[in-house]
């Protein structure tokens, strides 16, 4: 074996011949293989401190052993029979040699200090070990072996343990209970997969194990290459953040791909994937969808907003790209890294048979995907060489008949219509339609920044042609679906990055005083009396504080001052529960709307005092709030936010009313929002149509409802004590926006300030 201190490596790096450059704000387009070429440079990203992990000129193994089908004895084989090249020192209490190379005592019998420590001894002896791994200055540490918090109390003590035995030492850990990691280039497999794949771009790191070593067998017919592959295990030290930092700046990785379960340290892989995003792709499964309303929530906004959510909107604001399966997460990073995003959402799709073009436009619109429509000049062009029964539409029908030169002319008429921002060319096998020749002439497309996808239907007839169109980096799907779905990802991720752009005032921010008027009086008063509910009228102050309208609103405490105060505010008007217990006063019949006199308020009162002692207790009725009755026309929306136990508090805006938990029109964002992420998050939901104005009717300002959202993300931001906050209905008309009612429930006074939960979008990141 040979011995070096830190070998230079010879490791393949990816060059390109020509790829269209779409960019964003100056954001690197990122290449991908066009011609390969082997050059000699240091591997090791000097800048990191995870380089012992994935270069290290020797790597001791605790727990080595000869026991066949033992994790020891497989990640030793796994080191000495592979092309790793560095020195491996077993460790072992029971042995004097493995498979002829001598073995160790401990760690502190080692002839040097070795870069990496890889641990597969039983739990409870690891604390101890990786004790001594610091004292002997070893730099990584990998502990495979299980049994720690997955088991309770006691594991979780011993990863206590752990990590106070590595802090402030310099010493990095990854795992325990994972699988262990690999860097194909120098064939380096420090894990017990049975699999080491071949050298790639591609940095997959995965939460689980199992998936990982059925991944990489799967890899191999796939001839998907690797940069590196982490199983990330419990994350004690080593995290997300951690890695895509690392990875971000490794020369030989171009894309990212991720299986998550949990995401941990939400705040550090938030801020690492909005750096690394914009240079290379990254692409999650997250696995483990969970149910909606799974915690008790005082709010209507509770209800509607599921953990998931919080997952998609953090992905989506730091330009992670999210997908559904295994195929698509290998799939989409080929495609980022192959072809130039696209500037908008509209596909353009160019057959030779009807049927596929169908399938393509389905699953394209299904995915919420936009069918360019074809510009007059490209109906004339097209017009001008395509028989007269083409299909005169998108998809563009070349019929069956077409050759490779009609194809190719198609092609690139579709590609420089300016009402399109990509192509999908599918080629179904007939006997007038040579699929190589026409591989040939996509293969001398006018490219004109656009991206270019394929479906090559068939087996052995059309495999020349595919191999043609993936050697020039033209991505080939079996099936014109997958096509259309892989566009549209695409653009999903081109929408995603444009939230790197956006770069609001900071809430942290010293001179940003003026967003943050106190509430401390309110709030106090509200703990003092052991109350985590504010009333409406609290609540609407708290408002107003923002900027936020709220209607007039009165107190009264009796039939008579109920009376005093509607004819103060002017018939008609609105009575509703004052209580500092009871939640959703509709619920308990504690609202009475369109009151136009005193007799009508009077009994109103009566009734909803009755109707609240009944379905609540007496104590719940404190009296009612008077408001006047707001007649004018408009649209019935929500704003609200809940804290989330990952990413702590979320937004969320949709259609409001009685029925917001049926519709469940909403999108959720993570504060804070600028105005134009406040108007992205309008634009996911169907409501946003009705505020634009649609079939004749005025559009209410979207610009006010925007402003709005920034508001109360500043409130949400700069006040942790409050756990949720609803408006519920805002009502949004062509003359402004007035929250008709509100609602807030904060934290007790049991959680300390210093516990309460903080914005995952930090200081700095936004």
């Amino acid at each position: 074996m040979n011995h070096h201190p830190r070998a230079t490596l010879t490791v393949e790096i990816l060059t390109t011949q020509s790829v269209a450059a779409a960019s964003l704000s100056g954001e690197r387009m990122i290449t991908s293989l066009a011609k390969t070429t082997r050059l000699s440079t240091p591997y090791v990203n000097r800048e990191s401190d995870l380089s012992n992990f994935f270069a290290p000129a020797s790597i001791a193994v605790v727990g080595a052993t000869d026991r066949d089908g033992s994790v020891g004895c497989t990640i030793v084989r796994n080191l000495f029979d592979g092309k790793y090249t560095g020195k491996v020192y077993p460790v072992s209490l029971h042995r004097e040699q493995l498979f002829g190379h001598p073995c160790f005592k401990s760690i502190g019998a080692l002839p040097e200090a070795v870069d990496l420590a890889v641990i597969v001894t039983p739990a409870d002896t690891v604390p101890g070990i990786v004790a001594e791994c610091v004292d002997a200055k070893s730099r990584a540490i990998v502990v495979i072996s299980a049994g720690f918090k997955e088991k309770g109390p006691a594991g979780a003590e011993l990863e206590a343990e752990i990590r106070r035995s590595i802090q402030g030492s310099g010493t990095r850990l990854i795992g325990p209970n994972c699988l262990g990691l690999m860097n194909p280039s120098i064939g380096l497999n420090a894990t017990f997969a049975g699999v080491t794949p071949q050298s790639g771009s591609v940095a997959f790191v995965s939460q689980s194990g199992a998936l990982a070593t059925a991944i990489l067998d799967w890899s191999a017919n796939e001839h998907l290459g690797f940069s590196a592959v982490v199983s990330v295990g419990s994350m004690l030290d080593v995290g997300w953040g951690d890695l895509l930092s690392f990875f971000g700046k490794d020369p030989n990785t171009q894309s990212i791909v991720i299986y998550m379960e949990s995401i941990g340290d939400s705040p550090s892989f938030l801020s690492a994937a909005r750096k690394v995003a914009a240079l290379k792709p990254i692409v999650v499964i997250k696995a483990g969808r969970s149910q909606e309303g799974s915690r008790a929530a005082a709010s209507h906004t509770g209800a509607m907003t599921g953990s998931d959510e919080a997952y998609d909107a953090a992905f989506r604001r730091c330009g992670v790209l999210r997908v559904q399966s295994i195929g698509e997460l290998f799939h989409m990073a080929d495609v980022l890294g192959k072809q130039p995003r696209p500037r908008g959402p509209r596909l353009t799709i160019l057959t030779n048979a009807g049927g596929p073009g169908v399938l393509a436009t389905d699953a394209l619109l299904q995915n919420h995907g936009v069918l360019a429509s074809l510009s007059a000049d490209t109906e004339k062009a097209l017009n001008s060489f395509l028989p007269p029964h083409w299909s005169h539409a998108n998809p563009i029908d070349i019929l069956g008949d077409a050759d490779a030169e009609r194809y190719g002319h198609a092609l690139n008429v579709a590609l420089a219509d300016p009402e399109t921002d990509g192509v999908l060319a599918i080629l179904a096998p007939q006997g007038m339609t040579d699929p190589r020749l026409v591989a040939e002439r996509v293969r001398t497309r006018d490219a004109l920044g656009k991206p270019l996808l394929a479906s090559w239907m068939g087996g052995v007839e059309v495999a020349i042609g595919r191999q043609t169109l993936q050697s020039c980096n033209v991505p080939v799907f079996s099936f014109p679906e997958d096509g259309a779905r892989a566009f549209q990802l695409m653009w999903r991720h081109s929408e995603n990055l444009h939230s790197l752009e956006e770069g609001p005032l900071s809430i942290d921010d010293k001179t940003s005083n003026h967003l943050r008027p106190p509430i401390d009086d309110i709030v106090m008063q509200a703990l003092s009396h052991g109350r985590t509910l504010l009333t409406e009228i609290e609540s609407k102050a708290v408002l107003d504080r923002y900027s936020i309208p709220t209607v007039r609103t009165r107190l009264a405490k009796c039939e008579t001052e109920a009376i005093t105060r509607a004819e103060e505010l002017g018939y008609p008007v609105v009575l509703k529960l004052h209580s500092e217990t009871v939640t959703h006063k509709s619920r308990v019949g504690g609202v009475r709307l369109n009151l136009a006199n005193r007799e009508q308020v009077r009994r109103a009162y009566c009734a909803i005092a009755d109707e609240v002692t009944l379905s609540a207790s007496s104590s719940a009725f404190m009296g009612v709030t008077v408001q006047p009755m707001i007649q004018a026309e408009g649209l019935e929306l929500i704003v609200g936010s809940v804290v989330d136990d990952q990413f702590g508090p979320l937004l969320a805006f949709g259609a409001g009313g009685k029925l917001v938990e049926i519709y469940r029109d909403r999108a959720v964002e993570l504060p804070p929002v600028t105005t134009n992420l406040a108007r992205r998050m309008m634009s996911r939901t169907n409501i946003f149509r009705a505020i634009k104005g649609m079939r004749g009717n005025k559009a209410i300002g979207v610009n006010a409802v925007a402003a709005l959202l920034v508001n109360f993300s500043n409130l949400v931001m700069a006040q942790p004590r409050i756990r949720e906050i609803e408006i519920n209905p805002l009502l949004a008309t062509v003359d402004g926006l007035l929250a008709l009612d509100a609602r807030i429930v904060l934290f007790g006074r049991e959680t300390p300030d210093d516990q309460l939960p903080r914005p995952a979008m930090v200081a700095g990141d936004v």
